[in-house]
């Protein structure tokens, strides 16, 4: 054991080499020029081509001194984020060990607890989050806490308020197009609240910002009060209006489709690495190389406006305004998104993305889903020769008659809300009979795949359908019997992306936009293209293609026929006419456009479409189809034009609760052949077999549940939030539910 002299010897010569590091760090490391830290770059974004697609940076990055800051934005500021910044050290300890905690154990970095290490971590944000990165901090911040107006000036310049705006001349610019030194009371407590995290706080980018920020507004001016900055006299002048920012200023390079693919590539971004937030992004100086193709965002855009020019005629018909469509188009078996279709730009103030948006019903383009379920993990009513669950194929025979009577994987009846055994709707009255789940497809019935569902097990199609690439925070609740008719609200890009599996015969690959990026002249790590899964057998794959490929050439997609190439998809169509979607593929592409109506200054849900381009009702098989067809005469089928024939998969399983020979009490309609319709044969485009996607809150088990005393469809009240939002849909389980799914 060393004595004591040698212990304190070695104590002191630990503890002096450890002040005469600090002391030589304290003297080495230099602060920073901050106004050097705002040398914005632009960001450079290419095509899939290499040739160059648009520039984004911060044109406004004037550097503004503290007397040419309004007091008010500099109190603000103050009262919102460190109210003892004129006296304190501005040293956070507890922070700091807290952020070094979370770095040492890989949890969530976060910004300093005082204005003065939010200033020096504004001057070091492009540099990687690191221990030795948060002793640079400490020592700088120790050297100017006593510069208390440079600190402020500084801070005030180099914080991100959203918008691509750095700095509060900037800010104040973009937000009320003033200059920094006529920002008042009101204003200047809107941009304080800002700091906390534009993203989450901006008022103009969705009505949940808008909602946080008014609280967030109010208590920076209480806390400006609290601390005598204002009086209750300039507390009171403010009052309870809200001053609301001015529209976004779209720079010119962003017109168009432009905007929307850059901001679909930023979300990517972040999604990937999270340091490439917004906050960064607005920083500039990447290389961002995307999937899209020009000619295919060209024609789909194109697509789309000759359509509505067609069609719509919103000077003249009230129902053709508000209309909103979105598309996407996913490359099979490898995730790139080469084309979107996000809206009309933001020069013509419509800043949300349609291509990503959720919130929108896809109705029956759901059904699919349902049968590969059933295909690829069998029933639950009866099990095969290896006693799991006996797979299906498309040859089983389901009864398709209106307000059927729903059953149980046991065989009994399933109950509605109000306690009652469960009928489900059709969208038109009539006895179809027994027919085979192609057909059913054909004709997109309701009721043989709300059966279907239940035989195959909701539950299972939902993780069937998270498997397939939806997210979960788009997916109805699975214990909704109307579950499998599309009450789920993924986006076009997803939607699309979910087809390409059947397209690339099983093989899921998550859909990706950007292929490469430079920061520095480096590529950064973690972008490399999403790896193949196999998440249906090839087999399953390929008879799904196969009775999608019936839809589109003898069922509700037929206008698709125009194209003279083999095509598969779907169509949708939602309770109420809120919404209808088509998805189509051929080998080489798959494509999802769905449409809505949503007044975008007025988030107060989806419109009815009925009654848009002078149509009673609209389904998808419509004018969804119509864009989608419009768009792959110009691109073409692609190769191979052909699709993999299918090859017999799995037996025949009738529905639960069907007679022990369906096929004996079956209508006569059941007698024809795959592709020939067992209903009435009314052109598919014009009238729905399938209805509406929602049920009603509270459905009953009879036809008088819809509330009108009829039997007629019933109609599911406004959703009640925008398709711009993380909707989840919570469709009772009740009793008669309304047709959800449509043409």
């Amino acid at each position: 054991m060393p004595s004591w002299k040698q212990s304190l010897s070695l104590f002191l010569i630990f503890f002096g080499g450890s002040v005469a590091a600090i002391g030589a760090a304290f003297a080495l490391i230099p602060v920073p020029d901050a106004k050097a830290s705002i040398d914005l770059q632009n960001n450079i974004y290419y095509w899939a081509d290499g040739t160059e697609m648009a520039r984004k940076g911060d044109t406004n990055k004037q550097w503004v001194e503290l007397s040419e800051i309004s007091r008010p934005a500099q109190d603000a500021v103050i009262a919102a984020e460190n109210e003892t910044f004129r006296t304190d050290r501005g040293i956070d300890p507890k922070g700091i060990a807290r952020a070094v905690y979370n770095m040492a154990t890989g949890g969530e970095t976060q910004g300093g607890s005082t204005i003065t290490q939010q200033y020096v971590k504004n001057v070091y944000l492009s540099q990687e989050q690191t221990l030795s990165r948060k002793a640079k901090e400490f020592i700088i911040a120790l050297k100017i806490s006593d510069d208390k107006d440079k600190i402020l000036t500084g801070y005030l310049n180099t914080s991100w308020y959203g918008r691509g705006a750095t700095g509060v001349q900037a800010a104040a610019q973009a937000y009320y197009g003033v200059d920094a030194n006529k920002l008042d009371i009101c204003q200047s407590a809107m941009l304080a609240g800002l700091l906390k995290g534009a993203a989450l706080y901006d008022p103009t980018l969705n009505p949940g910002n808008h909602d946080r920020m008014q609280e967030r507004w109010n208590y920076v001016l209480d806390r400006m009060q609290a601390t005598k900055t204002i009086t209750a006299e300039d507390r009171a002048k403010c009052g309870p209006k809200f001053p609301e920012p001015i529209a976004v200023k779209a720079p010119a390079s962003l017109n168009g489709e432009v905007s929307y693919l850059v901001d679909t590539a930023n979300k990517f971004l972040a999604a990937k690495d999270k340091n490439l937030n917004q906050q960064r992004l607005d920083r500039g100086g990447f290389q961002i190389y995307t999937t899209f193709q020009k000619d295919k965002v060209d024609a789909l855009k194109k697509a789309v406006d000759d359509f509505e020019a067609a069609n719509l005629h919103p000077d003249r018909r009230a129902e053709d305004q508000n209309v909103q469509i979105g598309a996407a188009s996913v490359v099979p078996n490898d995730g790139a998104i080469i084309a979107l279709y996000g809206g009309k730009g933001i020069e013509n103030n419509h800043y949300t993305n349609n291509a990503d948006a959720v919130g929108v019903p896809v109705g029956s383009t759901f059904k699919p889903f349902v049968l590969a379920t059933a295909m690829q993990n069998g029933v639950l009513t009866k099990n095969g020769e290896d006693g799991t669950p006996a797979k299906i194929n498309q040859d089983s025979k389901y009864l398709a008659d209106n307000l059927a009577p729903i059953y149980t994987k046991d065989g009994t009846p399933a109950i509605g809300d109000d306690g009652k055994p469960y009928k489900q709707r059709n969208s038109e009255p009539g006895q179809k009979g027994y027919v085979t789940l192609k057909q059913a497809m054909q004709w997109s019935y309701n009721v043989p795949f709300v059966q279907l569902g239940q035989d195959a097990g909701n539950k299972n199609v939902r993780d069937m359908v998270m498997k397939l690439g939806l997210h979960e925070d788009t997916l109805a609740p699975a214990t909704s019997l109307t579950f499998p008719l599309g009450t789920s609200t993924p986006s076009a890009i997803r939607m699309a992306s979910a087809y390409s599996v059947f397209a690339a015969r099983g093989q899921q690959t998550d859909p990706y936009s950007v292929s490469k990026v430079l920061s520095g002249g480096k590529e950064l790590p973690g972008f490399t293209k999403p790896v193949p899964k196999q998440v249906l057998d090839p087999v399953v794959a390929d008879n799904i293609t196969e009775v999608l490929q019936n839809v589109a050439k003898n069922g509700t997609g037929s206008k698709t026929n125009e194209l003279g190439f083999p095509v598969a998809g779907k169509t949708g169509t939602t309770d109420g006419g809120k919404s209808a979607f088509w998805v189509g593929y051929t080998n080489s592409l798959t494509t999802s456009v769905g449409m809505w109506r949503e007044d975008p200054a007025n988030k107060s849900g989806l419109q009815s479409l009925d009654g848009t381009g002078g149509k009673n009702e609209i389904h998808g098989g419509d004018f969804p189809a119509e864009v989608f067809t419009r768009y792959m005469k110009v691109i073409g089928p692609g190769n191979p034009k052909n699709f993999q024939a299918a090859t017999p998969w799995g037996q025949e399983v009738d529905s639960s609760g069907a007679p022990a020979s369906p096929s004996s009490s079956a209508s006569a309609s059941t007698s024809a052949s795959p592709g020939e319709p067992t209903g009435p044969a009314e052109p598919p485009a014009s009238k729905s077999p399938e209805g509406p996607a929602s049920p009603p809150p509270s459905a009953s088990s009879t036809c008088q549940g819809n509330g009108n005393g009829n039997c007629g469809p019933s109609r599911s009240p406004k959703p009640s939030k925008s398709p711009t939002q993380s909707a989840s849909p919570s469709p009772g389980a009740g009793g008669l539910v309304g047709l959800m799914g449509g043409q």
